[in-house]
């Protein structure tokens, strides 16, 4: 799990052949006009998706993780608490991991909760159980879902 801002973005395009079109799609998009929804960056290997939610409280978030996908998850307004536990230690799944939607979620408590505020983005991993959405108001942010085997071209 990674927590910056995205005037630190770069430092990160290493780790993932796709991570610097994701934060090229950051800084040159007037991200604040864009629709909810899917917006497809590289096909399926790489597309966000916008969404302006209320937040919902601690016990109402459940853990989740993906297996196919790296989540990305910048927010544009409010502070998004997301809670993180290492999804090794998740014990307690609600059910199977769906891979037609790519979740599985857990009963387990969160293990730490990262205040997350605009300007800033988690980087949550297929080994990390996280819980998004948890504010006291509405949230505005836009998660980037990069397919962990996609080679780029």
């Amino acid at each position: 799990m990674i927590l910056d801002t995205v005037s630190n973005a770069n430092r990160y395009c290493s780790i993932h052949p796709f991570f610097g079109q994701v934060f090229d799609f950051m800084r040159n998009t007037d991200l604040l006009a864009l629709a909810n929804g899917r917006h497809y960056i590289v096909g399926d290997d790489v597309f966000a998706i916008v969404s302006r939610v209320d937040g919902r409280t601690h016990e109402e978030a459940q853990l989740e993780c993906h297996r196919k996908y790296i989540d990305i998850q910048l927010v544009l307004s409010g502070v998004d608490e997301m809670g993180w536990k290492p999804l090794a230690d998740c014990n307690n799944p609600v059910s199977e991991y769906s891979k037609s939607a790519d979740i599985q979620f857990y009963y387990d408590p969160p293990t730490s909760w990262i205040a997350t505020p605009a300007g800033s983005f988690c980087i949550f991993f297929p080994e990390d159980a996280h819980a998004p959405l948890v504010a006291t108001q509405a949230i505005h942010k836009i998660v980037f879902k990069v397919a962990v085997d996609a080679i780029q071209q």
